[in-house]
């Protein structure tokens, strides 16, 4: 059985490096235009060149999502920016408008051409016509259940992607349209404001609230728990499944590191003995200490029902606090160079955390600032901060802070 690929976002040039070496085969980014996170930290030309340079040392790919609904005004220019990713050594573009379809094919025919999950494809006829039309890949629905995926991939020949973990859009595939009415910002041309994360009021028939004023309980928001599949690895490569997607590109640099960290492990464990496999608790462990919301399993077995959504606001703490990374380390002064995340402080438990997985825990000793100058606490963002540890640490080890 071929290994499925890891698929993991990318939302700047950092999260991208850390995304590839805790093992994704696979990123995609978006630039700073024709992409559907317009708030993300985008792709320049230039970044997107040093992206593919190192993408190529982990012999990984980069993709550019190029995914929105074009408007008349948004065609001016795609050419251009199609032909300047092709350039710069993008291995594929993911989009949904026929527009931007056929422009690539003109202009830049080097690019692979997958095609996005906003375009709604659930049945194998569809399948088979954008094959004809050229493109390497779909990505499914978010809707398609895996019975769905197992019958297209029976009579199409195709590569196809599906979404394995992360936030799931509570309209259809991405097809609502409350941020634009609330906000005059194009859910589909990049402007989202997550309505469906807002907190609404609840009233009754005759307009009066269904709770005090002064109470939580007629507040709900409409969304959906997140996608989690770690628990499903074989029924999912037994689908015929190509790429294993992760959502995420506003996701922070620790939830990217954490979450693909987990899949490249059962993926991994799944593929050298399929016969034997079986999850293991610490992966399952690892996603919890990312900012997660509650899970679900979407769309893949059933027609998700009032349980897979979020009515009340609170989300499921995490069990750790992104507080650093690692810049370097000494061997001799057994002592590590860290980048504060977070605030963290003598006498607090931390654990150091890498591709290999978790490599120790400690309490936190004496800090100093780089010039060895004595700190009662690290405060600052970004602050460098020297601390003695238990262990080796590498450059790139994250280091969290235990809060529960």
């Amino acid at each position: 059985m071929k290994k499925p690929e890891l698929l993991a976002p990318a939302g700047s040039l950092e999260k991208l490096k850390f995304a590839l070496h805790y093992g994704a085969d696979a990123v995609y980014i978006g630039g700073q235009r024709y992409g559907l996170r317009s708030n993300a930290d985008n792709f320049s030309p230039d970044e997107m060149r040093e992206a593919v340079r190192i993408a190529d040392s982990y012999g990984a790919k980069v993709y550019v999502a190029t995914n929105i609904f074009a408007h008349e005004e948004d065609l001016a220019g795609l050419a251009d920016y199609l032909r300047q990713l092709e350039e710069a050594g993008i291995a594929a573009i993911i989009t949904a408008d026929p527009a931007v379809i056929r422009t690539a094919q003109r202009a830049a025919p080097g690019l692979a051409i997958h095609l996005s999950t906003q375009q709604s494809t659930l049945n194998w006829l569809a399948v088979k016509f954008w094959k004809e039309e050229g493109l390497e890949r779909v990505v499914l629905a978010r809707e398609a259940s895996l019975e769905d995926i197992r019958f297209i991939k029976e009579r199409v020949d195709i590569e196809i992607e599906t979404f394995v973990h992360g936030a799931m859009c509570s309209s259809y595939s991405g097809r609502c349209v409350l941020s634009n009415h609330f906000t005059g910002r194009d859910s589909n041309r990049g402007g989202c404001v997550q309505s469906c994360r807002w907190r609404y009021e609840l009233r009754e028939p005759t307009g009066q609230p269904a709770a005090p004023a002064e109470s939580d309980a007629g507040l709900f928001t409409l969304g959906s728990k997140d996608l989690g599949m770690i628990g499903h690895i074989p029924e999912l490569a037994g689908a015929g499944i190509d790429s294993f997607k992760i959502e995420g590109r506003m996701r922070s640099l620790h939830y990217v590191a954490t979450v693909v960290h987990a899949y490249r492990k059962a993926i991994d464990a799944f593929a050298a003995d399929p016969d034997r496999y079986r999850l293991r608790d610490e992966w399952r462990e690892e996603l919890l200490k990312a900012a997660n919301r509650p899970l679900t399993t979407g769309f893949y077995f059933r027609e998700p029902g009032p349980g897979d959504h979020i009515y009340e606001a609170d989300e499921e703490p995490a069990a750790v606090e992104f507080a650093g990374v690692v810049l370097d380390y000494d061997e001799r002064a057994g002592e590590a160079l860290i980048e504060q995340r977070s605030p963290f402080k003598p006498g607090q438990t931390v654990e150091f955390f890498g591709p290999s997985g978790v490599r120790f825990r400690m309490t936190v000793p004496g800090l100093s600032d780089e010039s060895g100058r004595p700190l009662d606490a690290a405060r600052h963002p970004l602050q460098k901060i020297r601390m003695k540890t238990d262990g080796r640490v590498e450059p790139m080890d994250l280091m969290r802070r235990r809060i529960a």
